[in-house]
């Protein structure tokens, strides 16, 4: 008899649960209320459970039937998806958007577009990985991403195409009592050269025996951007960083920008791009992503000031 349980059973027993009685469930389904009745007491019946106790003036939910009406949810939302998904794909959707960002791109816009690329196409899977360097563009070149959010490689291979996105203010900081931050005027990369600098290291091999922003000799290599984050705010070096990543740390004193010579103060901006296989160009979900990308405003423009501290205070007052 379970074979015989139906699809419109299970939407009816959700709905008296959801509204709240057997007539409330009537009026949304636009049916009787003795259908909506006779429909789930045929669902009892197939399933030998009693899922509402009516002995009182409104049914309620029985323990076995708040047992199964997580189930039946979960029946629900998987054949909804199943036929948004299927109707997607008939009209030349894809079923899945894998996609791998780079690690400095701003997590925040990424997880906007997720919330509403889940809203806008409910049947397409999303696969989102977060790489540094070439191995933010490898993942798309051997086929395992079908789209990617790059800016740490100079050079796109000539297989890939892209376009431009926003792109993000660059910084060089240390933690606010670093020997660098009490250096006076513009830091010469000589003087930069004599302490260590944390950076990300390439996880491929895409950009092995090449060097990217590295200015000092004695170089601890971090593969992931939050241990370099906490490996800045310690003291144990200096080091590049997105301003979105830092923003507070600059605001409550915890981190100092460098003055470095050659470098605006205000920061570098580094060109962000997505990137495809030409002879795979992304699908209508795809595409729509990264249209989405292009309208999030990132986080550029003005460097935070540090707070003023008593010691910087008493100091002014003097001048």
């Amino acid at each position: 008899m379970l074979d015989a349980v139906s699809l419109d059973q299970l939407r009816t027993f959700i709905a008296a649960v959801d509204e709240g009685s057997f007539s409330a469930a009537s009026r949304k389904l636009l049916r009787s209320q003795s259908v909506v009745s006779e429909t789930i007491s045929n669902l009892e019946d197939q399933i030998g459970v009693r899922l509402f106790d009516r002995s009182g003036r409104c049914p309620k939910l029985t323990p076995a039937g708040l047992a199964i009406l997580g189930d039946a949810r979960s029946t629900i939302t998987g054949v909804d998806l199943l036929k948004a998904r299927a109707k997607g794909m008939s009209a030349g959707l894809e079923p899945e958007l894998s996609a791998v960002i780079d690690v400095f791109y701003p997590i925040d816009a990424i997880t906007q577009v997720a919330k509403e690329f889940r809203q806008k196409y409910p049947g397409v899977a999303l696969r989102i990985y977060v790489e540094a360097l070439g191995g933010a563009i490898k993942p798309v070149l051997d086929g395992r991403c079908s789209i990617g959010v790059i800016g740490s490689l100079p050079v796109i291979p000539d297989t890939l195409t892209y376009e431009r996105l926003p792109g993000i203010t660059f910084l060089m900081v240390a933690a606010r009592d670093h020997a660098l931050t009490s250096y006076r005027g513009k830091i010469p990369k000589e003087v930069l050269g004599k302490h260590t600098q944390i950076v990300l290291t390439d996880r491929s091999e895409l950009s092995s025996g090449r060097e990217f922003g590295v200015m000092s000799p004695t170089v601890w290599r971090l593969a992931d951007l939050f241990a370099k984050h906490h490996f800045l705010l310690n003291g144990l070096g200096w080091g590049g960083m997105p301003l979105h990543a830092v923003r507070k740390d600059l605001e409550e004193g915890r981190l100092s920008v460098l003055p470095i010579e050659d470098v605006p103060p205000d920061g570098l901006i580094l060109a962000m791009s997505a990137v495809w296989q030409t002879k795979s160009p992304p699908g209508p979900a795809g595409r729509w992503f990264i249209d989405r990308l292009k309208q999030i405003p990132v986080e550029t423009g003005k460097v935070p000031k540090p707070p003023v501290t008593r010691k910087k205070a008493r100091r002014f007052a003097k001048t």
